[in-house]
């Protein structure tokens, strides 16, 4: 992979990314391909650990060059579902359903497609500071001063880019995961993960086989850590993967944004996490940071002829007609999921209609702000997520 030594602090380049991951790597592909004169900085060495399950839906897939050799550990045709270690229940599929990935190696390959068209890494670069200065925007790097006409921030959910544009939160999640050897339990996870939705409310938990590794987390509320934590120990033991070996053991937070949250400003636009693009529910984020990702970085190398208040419009306009339409709709799920578990239970795992649309937006054929327009599910939401009357009790 072709790695930036030099240090031109008088060039401003037409595009600086903030962040090689998945929402960094497709900014810089896609202002790449528009010739624009594209520079990404990333902390880290790559290739580098991520925490996450790893689950590349269908519309990540199908967002992704269509030239990506994607290095899938495992393709997934059955899901088990189970409520708090119970009502275990097995649905499968003739169609894979999710594709599993390491994200050290994806991250990896998709910062290299995005340099093979054009774009220069500057890897192990911290940014310090951001400051907008004329028609330029200033970054202050370990590495020194960085210019650019305009910055696509994807730094992640610990975003400094994110803090300069002021991005306002609604929701603020703890993942736990561990990586963990799979040894003699390989066989039993082939192609098939398991969800488990647990006992804080709208949490769960999963397991993502990736051959001879096996991904297993949690995901709940911030602010019950040990709680958070018990939960994890309680599901390993379910899945009787209590002793098995421990390779990472790791958490983040997931962070998603209001809806009047800002995307950007002046010269500077979020994509991914930095800007708390995320689905609600079940936290899925890749196929956001690649989405947003490429929006953010092909109108950015078109802005290089127009001025900072288009792009930061047409942008918001971008995200308002289809990620934040997402956004409402997860948000609508988890609450019907957070006050009455048991019925989401079985209507994803029992009911054909339930198991048809979470197939269905695994694989990329619809979405949750899609489904919602279906009367059966529009009745089933409404229903759930109505006024309680005083003294009802939790599923």
């Amino acid at each position: 992979m072709a790695r930036d030594s030099s240090v031109a602090h008088d060039v401003a380049h037409d595009v600086v990314v903030i962040g090689a991951g998945p929402a960094g790597s497709s900014a810089a592909l896609a202002a790449a391909r528009l010739g624009a004169d594209t520079l990404i900085l990333d902390r880290s060495r790559f290739p580098r650990y991520k925490t996450c399950g790893g689950g590349l839906i269908g519309q990540t897939l199908g967002s992704l060059p269509g030239d990506l050799d994607v290095p899938v550990r495992q393709e997934i045709f059955a899901t088990t579902f189970s409520r708090d270690g119970k009502s275990v229940l097995r649905r499968e599929s003739r169609k894979r359903i999710l594709s599993l990935v390491d994200r050290a190696e994806f991250d990896d390959a998709l910062l290299a497609r995005a340099v093979r068209e054009g774009a220069v890494a500057r890897l192990e670069t911290t940014v310090t500071s951001i400051a907008e200065e004329g028609d330029t925007v200033v970054l202050g790097t370990n590495r020194g001063p960085v210019r650019a006409r305009h910055v696509v921030g994807a730094d992640g959910s610990a975003s400094r880019t994110g803090r300069f544009v002021g991005v306002e939160l609604s929701q603020v999640d703890l993942g736990l995961e561990v990586e963990l050897e799979a040894g003699d339990h390989a066989d039993a996870w082939r192609n098939r993960i398991h969800l488990d939705w647990g006992p804080i409310p709208g949490s769960y938990a999963w397991v993502f086989p990736k051959g001879e590794r096996l991904t297993v987390g949690v995901i709940a509320r911030k602010g019950a850590p040990g709680e958070t934590r018990d939960y994890l120990a309680a599901f390993l033991r379910q899945q009787g993967l209590q002793d098995a070996k421990v390779v990472q053991d790791s958490g983040h937070l997931t962070r998603c944004r209001t809806p009047r949250s800002p995307l950007g400003k002046g010269r500077v636009v979020l994509c991914g996490d930095a800007a708390g693009l995320l689905e609600p529910w079940t936290r899925e984020g890749i196929s956001f940071a690649v989405r947003s990702g490429s929006m953010a970085g092909r109108l950015a190398a078109e802005a290089v002829q127009k001025d900072p208040e288009w792009l930061q419009a047409e942008y918001a306009e971008r995200i308002a007609s289809t990620l934040a339409q997402e956004m409402s709709a997860g948000a609508t799920f988890l609450a019907a999921f957070e006050r009455h578990p048991r019925i989401m239970h079985a209507l994803l795992a029992r009911t054909p209609v339930g198991w048809r649309e979470f197939r269905r937006i695994a694989l990329g054929e619809t979405t949750f702000a899609r489904a919602t327009r279906h009367s059966p599910v529009r009745l089933a939401l409404r229903l759930l997520t109505g006024p309680r009357t005083a003294g009802d009790p939790r599923d």
